[in-house]
């Protein structure tokens, strides 16, 4: 992904930030950090988490080490209790609040994160023999990234809205199921559905004729393909004016979560851009030593690719 990123960028945008694996790998490459990002999650939790570990990271430590230090020490049954007192409780305060989070996306299950329609997370222990709570080093350095980084909670739609030419946007919205059993829309109380994908279309679209360079990724559900591989049109004086399709690759991905083990392997996804990406070996051999853990991924977790998967994709990969 970051390979394919614009060579400069002014403004960056992520208005599906989860993990923020794309915000950090650029953050940490010299050439590549923009001036400026606005980081943004339909998850109010998970944007508490990244306010916290740039705001307060050594309150957060402080209340992760007291957190971690009792669940390491407890033989199984009594992390299954101390996991689930901590699940069904409501958090003191903002720094509680990700401290909460980083702590349950780190013991759950496959790093999960998934609410019930109450908006509760519900998702069960998952039994690690030593998962990693605290990350002190990483934590800091996410919290060094993410200075001067607006992060809003708020619709993807109007995240974008003062991009201009020489910024980037990069979505990386819940993945569109390829089956009724992959599916997956407990993220966030609101289901990401197919009317969602098409909203995101039409403001890819919108950034395209503004000219703001833009990038997705998405599953290979054979329609996204033809919606965004198709000819663009739209009327101009009554006229159909009609544009190329986007470049669109397909690029292996890893599943991370699923019942069966040998069911965890390597699925295509889509990446879109409205440009045509400048690939250089040495960006693609670097991207992944370049980039930071996100605080969800190393202190946070996965709901957010935040931690190790991401549970608001329909697919449950890594990236």
């Amino acid at each position: 992904m970051v390979a394919r990123a614009p060579r400069h960028i002014d403004t960056y945008y992520e208005p599906f930030i989860g993990g923020g694996a794309m915000f950090f790998a650029l953050a940490g490459d010299p050439e590549l950090a923009p001036k400026r990002a606005v980081l943004n999650d339909a998850n109010p939790d998970l944007v508490t988490v990244y306010q916290v570990v740039r705001d307060d990271v050594e309150k957060l430590i402080a209340r992760l080490q007291a957190t971690s230090t009792p669940y390491l020490a407890a033989g199984a049954e009594e992390r299954a209790e101390f996991y689930y007192a901590q699940r069904a409780r409501t958090p003191d305060d903002r720094v509680d609040t990700a401290a909460r989070f980083i702590f349950l996306n780190k013991t759950c299950f496959n790093g999960l994160y998934r609410v019930n329609r109450r908006g509760e997370f519900n998702v069960p222990h998952g039994r690690y023999l030593a998962p990693r709570i605290l990350d002190e080093p990483v934590l800091r350095a996410a919290s060094a990234a993410l200075r001067g980084v607006e992060i809003m909670n708020g619709d993807f739609g109007t995240v974008t809205d003062a991009a201009k030419p020489g910024d980037f946007v990069y979505f990386d919205p819940p993945f569109e199921p390829l089956s009724k059993t992959s599916s997956f829309t407990g993220y966030t109380e609101g289901a990401f559905d197919r009317h969602e994908q098409v909203r995101l279309k039409w403001l890819f679209d919108d950034l395209t004729e503004r000219g703001v360079a833009a990038m997705l990724s998405n599953s290979r559900a054979e329609w996204l393909v033809g919606v965004y591989e198709g000819e663009r049109a739209r009327l101009i004086d009554g006229s159909a004016d009609r544009r190329p399709g986007y470049h669109v690759e397909r690029t292996p991905a890893r599943r991370a979560i699923n019942s069966r083990g040998d069911r965890r392997g390597a699925i295509d996804e889509l990446i879109v851009t409205n440009y045509t990406p400048e690939l250089s070996r040495g960006r693609l051999e670097s991207a992944a030593s370049s980039s930071l853990s996100s605080p969800s991924s190393s202190g946070s977790s996965s709901s957010t690719r935040t931690s190790g998967t991401k549970a608001k994709r329909g697919t449950g990969k890594t990236k």
